[in-house]
């Protein structure tokens, strides 16, 4: 998880951690372990799923190390085993991903790999439609970017709850899937990178999806469920939908899962790169703990059948989803953007507030925009996702830290204009600044 919810206080400081949260990649050869034997639960076993993740051979799982290459390289065996096809570049399961980030100077240089396979929905109509159903498989390596352990220095962090517990209940829900029978629509399972260095492999993504994004109904997210024990599970992104709170409590009833619900589409996983992209959402999610980004995360102290449960209640959900008539009921502006973009776009604290949602990915010039709030002074000027703003009051926009700088040099009330470029041409909006106090 790119940022534990622990607090909205201690958001910020976590950002500023976990925005560094990685080195340099490694170009070195890697032996892959083999995966664990006897299994019982066959292919996607979540215990299996995650003593492999969380082996010290693949030394964290940094994002564009030869561990992650490993990781990927598993999950994608695990999909072909359960009969999924490829969606990722070129016929393949993988999806590469630039490590660079506009918010992250430590980031790699290289690149990452998505791992992407699709289910075909039974119905030839609707399977042009899809539910996405994802968990991040990257973590933090050997620190020392990121770790709330800075005196064990050099320590592999490997991650079983963070997040090798959600890709373990990614798989298991996907097995469930496959078995049949097949929903109506399709679905999209995606295993991300560069989660911990800001989102990358989602944010990209939702820019190259394996289905069109206005035909994806919904995006559900796993991310730290391998804490669950008597519960409750957390589970986000109920105000993002009308339909998701008697959905989600009368399925997790079933089961016997107690869950605690949270409105807020917005937070520091990957559900945030398409809740900026106006689709619904749902992040599932079992609390932070004292292992929280530290070496001490390792398999023995995941509740492997609360996973699997956890992944049983996925299932029913982007089963209901893919079956259901119509669409869900999109609710725009449940809950704020993530704290780091808010404070690498200068939305944080007092001052001028625009209510833009920077991409942490980089352009050639400018700041990419994922999306903006509902209701801000962004959404009534124009602005949009995709936009790349490259001038803000009269000001040149290089990068994101001159559109901070270009900002902060305006006070609440001021007629700014901003210069985008949309689908290649200028475009000049006026924007009228609101106060951060009052979000106006």
């Amino acid at each position: 998880m790119h940022l534990a919810p622990i607090s909205r206080a201690l958001l910020g400081a976590l950002a500023a951690v976990t925005a560094l949260a990685a080195r340099p990649a490694e170009s070195a050869a890697q032996s892959c372990p083999a995966p664990v034997a006897g299994a019982a639960g066959g292919a996607a076993d979540p215990l299996a799923v995650i003593r492999y993740l969380a082996d010290d051979a693949l030394e964290g799982r940094l994002a564009g190390s030869p561990g992650e290459r490993c990781a990927g390289d598993f999950i994608a065996e695990t999909f072909r085993r359960l009969g999924l096809e490829p969606a990722g570049d070129a016929g393949t399961y993988f999806q590469e991903v630039a490590l660079a980030s506009v918010v992250n100077p430590h980031a790699p240089t290289g690149t990452g790999r998505n791992v992407v396979a699709i289910l075909r929905g039974a119905d030839p109509e609707r399977a042009k439609e899809a539910v996405i159903v994802g968990a991040h498989y990257d973590h933090l390596g050997r620190g020392p970017f990121g770790s709330l352990a800075p005196d064990e220095e050099n320590a592999i962090h490997n991650g079983a709850d963070d997040n090798a517990s959600g890709v373990a209940a990614l798989l298991a829900a996907a097995r469930r899937l496959a078995e049949g029978p097949r929903p109506a629509r399709s679905i999209v399972f995606v295993a991300f990178t560069g989660e911990e260095q800001g989102l990358l492999g989602s944010a990209y993504h939702a820019r190259h999806p394996a289905v069109p994004l206005e035909r994806t109904l919904a995006m559900l997210n796993m991310d730290m469920v391998g804490r669950l024990g008597e519960g409750p599970l957390v589970v986000y992104g109920i105000g993002t939908a009308d339909e998701w709170e008697a959905m989600v409590t009368s399925k997790a009833a079933a089961i016997g899962i107690p869950v605690a619900l949270q409105p807020d589409g917005y937070g520091p996983s990957d559900h945030t790169s398409f809740y900026a992209r106006d689709i619904p959402v749902l992040h599932f999610f079992t609390n932070v703990h004292s292992d929280y980004h530290r070496p001490s995360d390792d398999w023995e102290k995941i509740d492997v059948a609360g996973v699997d449960r956890i992944a049983d209640l996925v299932a029913r959900i982007a089963r209901d989803v893919a079956d259901r008539p119509a669409p869900l009921a999109l609710r725009r502006g449940a809950g704020s953007p993530p704290q780091l973009a808010a404070q690498q776009s200068g939305d944080s604290g007092y001052g001028p507030y625009l209510g833009s949602i920077p991409d942490f990915t980089p352009v050639d010039r400018g700041v990419r925009l994922s999306g903006v709030r509902a209701g801000s002074p962004a959404e009534r000027a124009g602005l949009r996702e995709g936009d790349v703003i490259v001038r803000f009051g009269g000001r040149d926009v290089a990068d994101i830290y001159a559109y901070t700088e270009a900002l902060r040099a305006h006070r609440p009330g001021d007629h700014v204009e901003i210069v985008v470029l949309r689908d290649g041409k200028e475009v000049a909006v006026m924007a009228v600044l609101g106060s951060r106090t009052s979000r106006n």
